[in-house]
């Protein structure tokens, strides 16, 4: 039997619960129902309010839903519960449930326990989505079969039966994914970190602490990829147990790659230096897609040819929502970088052009700082745009700085998207970049990033 096989089979006569449906328990709760497991679906949501209600409840599916949806479970009703990421772990009814013997997983754990094939995964604070993707790219054009997925929108575990032992699994990995597993792929990335979600992990070490975990269950034959230019990243390096490479743009390092002086991207193998790639072949823009094939680079070294990483440079056009082109009017080109949820991204995009923007910012508040970005933004924007939760926050950290008074920055207050855009649209002249930059999460008005991105380009195509 493979270890899929036995999991399931040790499912039968349990009581299970997952807690809400989304993007990363639908499939997999008909998974389990299809295999004619007890499930019960905990969510905050009506049955008025779950679209997936109707088809769910056919298949099997019991239903805690509501405000109490989760009642019982700190007692021990459930025998185990998959968690959300968006569920914090430490939430005190699931360490209660811990307490009464309940097994307390996720979908990205049970799927790293049993897949039987080579995994990658990746982890940081930016970056990590478009070189997740970048890296299932460059193994697909070996002609390898992929599974992309993680906290890139696709759950794994339903795939699992799918999954052969030649193919190559890709995850991103989010902290509040990685702060529970115990189980490391084979090669782990971490593209940086950076103050992000503090306004969920009880402070900045316990956010570092669930990045390390990317790394500290590996084993001896496994591969770590760390940013040499990132201090709180490169700190991890003494917790890794098998092959340790760095990447950097700013310097040669020992073993990984790196970006030479000529803006080639060059892979260092312990004394061999190889050019991999000029900079200027990257269809992608911005020094920091330099950063993401780097680090794909020093992740695939051995498993994917230079001439194939050439290739899928050249190709690649990036992902949705990521500095991405939504159309050019009127000479004016308008940038979706709805993934620009912390001051990081948004330095990003600011590095990404050489004209001053119109930038729209703003949203719901992540209980980090908006001072790093403060000084730049005042060289860079000549308007900015603000809305959402943090538009009074984000403002007063722009006006500190000792770089506003002579900036000739303006700053517009709007109430929603619409009157974010047509207040660009308005202003803009020929030659002008318009770009939602956010720093900010999108809970004050969005479900998710991509519900806002999708908004703001619906929004852009009609004017």
């Amino acid at each position: 039997m493979t270890k899929a096989e036995i999991f399931f089979e040790d499912m039968k006569n349990k009581k299970i619960a997952f807690i809400g449906v989304g993007v990363s328990h639908t499939d997999l709760i008909k998974m389990f129902l299809k295999k004619g497991l007890d499930v019960t679906v905990c969510d905050k949501k009506t049955k008025e309010q779950m679209k997936e209600y109707e088809e769910l409840s056919l298949a099997g599916a019991k239903f805690s839903l509501g405000e109490g949806y989760l009642d019982g479970m700190a007692e021990g009703k459930y025998d185990v519960v998959f968690r959300t990421p968006g569920m914090y772990y430490y939430n005190d009814v699931l360490t209660a449930a811990r307490a009464h013997g309940t097994a307390v997983t996720s979908e990205t754990e049970v799927f790293f326990d049993l897949c039987p094939c080579k995994t990658v995964a990746v982890t940081g604070s930016d970056g990590k989505t478009t070189t997740t993707t970048i890296i299932a790219e460059l193994f697909a054009a070996e002609g390898r079969t992929v599974h992309k997925g993680g906290n890139i929108g696709k759950a794994l575990l339903p795939l699992i039966e799918e999954v052969k032992e030649d193919d190559v699994v890709v995850a991103e990995l989010s902290s509040f994914q990685l702060i529970s597993m115990r189980t490391s792929p084979d090669i782990a990335a971490i593209t940086n970190i950076t103050p992000n979600h503090l306004n969920v992990h009880k402070d900045m070490q316990e956010y570092i602490d669930a990045k390390a975990n990317l790394l500290i269950h590996q084993n001896a034959f496994s591969k770590a990829v760390l940013s040499a230019d990132n201090e709180t990243a490169a700190g991890l390096a003494a917790l890794t147990r098998g092959q340790l490479a760095f990447f950097s743009r700013r310097k040669t390092v020992d073993n990984g790659a790196f970006l030479n002086d000529k803006g080639m991207l060059c892979y260092n193998d312990y004394g061999k230096v190889t050019e991999v790639l000029d900079m200027k072949d990257i269809k992608i823009p911005g020094m920091h897609n330099v950063e993401n094939y780097l680090t794909a680079i020093a992740a695939t070294w051995g498993l994917v040819k230079p001439e194939t990483v050439r290739r899928v440079a050249r190709e690649f056009g990036g992902v949705e929502h990521r500095i991405e082109l939504v159309r050019e009017l009127e000479g004016v080109k308008y940038y979706n970088n709805s993934i620009a949820s912390s001051p990081t991204r948004v330095i990003a995009c600011l590095n990404t052009f050489d004209v001053k923007q119109i930038m729209i910012m703003g949203g719901s508040d992540k209980g980090i700082s908006f001072e790093p970005m403060a000084d730049l933004v005042c060289e860079k924007v000549k308007l900015l745009i603000l809305m959402g939760q943090t538009k009074e926050k984000i403002k007063a950290a722009v006006e500190a700085s000792p770089k506003f008074a002579e900036s000739g920055l303006e700053i517009i207050i709007v109430n929603d998207m619409q009157e974010a855009v047509e207040t660009a649209h308005a202003h803009a002249k020929s030659g002008d970049i318009v770009s939602l930059s956010p720093a900010c999460a999108s809970f004050d008005m969005y479900r998710m990033f991509e519900d806002r991105g999708n908004h703001f380009k619906s929004i852009v195509n009609s004017l």
